[in-house]
């Protein structure tokens, strides 16, 4: 069966007590509709975010919850990503007040003034295949993919804007078309939520703000029944991956591998020090973002080490 899910409104928190706008079957195919990060507010370069947002008051609108039928705790929820289409010819992004990874924010305080505020404006182009700035005269390739993607946590309501063992504001690229993942689930139903699409970033995103626009998700769910996973995990054609949200970094770093060795345990048959020595030699390792409340990691190995012991 298919479903379009297209709000009038969006949440702001990742919780399971706010009510859900659809059910879904696992093995349906599901359109959802997503607003940008600025809630749809900026649209050209004299745009601030503190002037055109200041009514806002929140970041990263958030379609959602959809509850998943016969989703319970302790099982795991696989996402099947199938496509981005963007709703709109332009993405934007800009530089905010006290946020960013090379200024001061609240969780970073310094004396220093927060830089000086500014947007830009990017044209999609060649069939939204790319993405181009005028005044610097740059195209980049387009590599869309969600910065949000979450189920329920347990037992508080969080922010959008901050990842954790439930997915969230994860900001990692291979949270993509043509992925799976896979994420815990913490309530009955699963409560997915989805939002905060990219058309590209760079890793770290280090300015805290993508190329921010809105857009139609197509995915599928299904359910491994009774398995239970601690942090998402992500499942491309060539690799298996975990995403951990932590600060201090080196804690993400640590909940990422660490995670990823359990995997490879479970999975694929390895000896917890051979698997743990593996990563050692032939694992990889990138900052997803390093602008938030936890900052997230997303390790990774290649599927050809993955021969069953």
């Amino acid at each position: 069966m298919m479903h379009t899910i297209k709000p009038t409104s969006y949440n702001y928190l990742f919780s399971a007590d706010l009510k859900p706008i659809a059910a879904v079957n696992p093995g349906d195919t599901v359109e959802i509709y997503t607003e940008d990060a600025y809630a749809g507010q900026l649209h050209s370069e004299k745009d601030l975010v503190s002037e055109a947002c200041a009514t806002t008051q929140f970041f990263n609108p958030q379609t959602g919850p959809i509850y998943i039928n016969g989703a319970e705790p302790g099982d795991t929820l696989v996402v099947d990503f199938k496509s981005i289409e963007f709703t709109r010819p332009y993405a934007v992004t800009a530089i905010i007040k006290y946020f960013g990874g090379l200024q001061s924010t609240n969780a970073t305080r310094m004396l220093q003034d927060s830089l000086p505020e500014k947007t830009w404006v990017w044209e999609l182009t060649d069939d939204d295949k790319a993405i181009y700035n005028k005044a610097l005269d740059i195209k980049l390739p387009v590599e869309s993919f969600c910065g949000t993607m979450a189920t329920a946590p347990k037992l508080e309501s969080i922010t959008a804007v901050a990842p954790g063992y439930f997915g969230g504001n994860m900001d990692v690229p291979d949270v993509c078309p043509g992925n799976r993942i896979y994420l815990p689930v913490n309530n009955e139903g699963a409560l997915f939520y989805i939002g905060d699409c990219h058309a590209r970033q760079g890793q770290g995103e280090v300015t805290g703000a993508a190329l921010e626009i809105p857009a139609k998700c197509t995915l599928s769910f299904e359910l491994i029944k009774g398995k239970a996973i601690e942090w998402p995990r992500v499942e491309s054609r060539d690799k298996i991956m975990v995403i951990g949200s932590a600060r201090p970094m080196e804690d993400a770093a640590r909940i990422a591998y660490g995670s990823l060795v359990d995997w490879m345990v479970e999975d694929y048959g390895f000896d917890k020090l051979d698997a743990y020595m593996l990563i050692g030699q032939a694992g990889g390792l990138y900052v997803g973002n390093m602008v938030d409340s936890l900052y997230s990691l997303c390790a990774s190995i290649e599927k050809k080490y993955l021969i069953h012991r």
